[in-house]
């Protein structure tokens, strides 16, 4: 019998819908690798929510944002080999944010930056093959306005190429 050892993840993720699409990001690190995901991340030393937020969403995507609403937090399980780990355990607080600047550019490549750049996707663009656990989370509060039960994957495939 195997033992599972998560690794727990948490960050900050935020939903910019605009005409039924949802701003996602081109992932290229961690067990979302090659899939779209929420633009966010984790917090850096001393900074809030709301700071990483709009830090990670800026960072990821060139759009400035407002934060509306913290929608809610929820959590996903799922199969991930990494660093000694057999599982990651991602925690993850959601939030409707707007646009106040900027706009979608090729993020600026550095250490610990996993986005390749932003993309708008609709609902039915997106599966389990190729968006993230929280795209398809995000998907489903902007239908019923709720982030519904965590989610556990017990088959999750890790992309290794494209």
């Amino acid at each position: 019998m195997t033992v599972q050892k998560y690794h727990r993840a948490f960050g900050v993720y935020g939903i910019y819908a605009k005409d039924g699409k949802l701003l996602v990001i081109l992932k290229n690190g961690g067990p979302y690798i090659h899939r779209f995901d929420l633009p966010g991340g984790s917090l850096e030393d001393g900074e809030s929510l709301n700071e990483a937020m709009k830090r990670e969403f800026l960072e990821e995507t060139g759009v400035e944002i407002e934060i509306e609403e913290n929608i809610g937090v929820t959590d996903f399980k799922l199969p991930w080999k990494w660093r000694g780990f057999t599982d990651v355990h991602h925690i993850t607080v959601y939030y409707s944010v707007r646009k106040v600047g900027g706009g979608t550019v090729v993020p600026e490549q550095f250490e610990g930056q996993d986005s390749l750049g932003a993309v708008w996707v609709s609902e039915d663009e997106v599966s389990m093959e190729n968006a993230s656990p929280l795209v398809l989370k995000a998907f489903e509060w902007l239908r019923t306005g709720g982030l519904g039960e965590a989610v556990v994957y017990d088959e999750w495939e890790v992309l290794s190429g494209k």
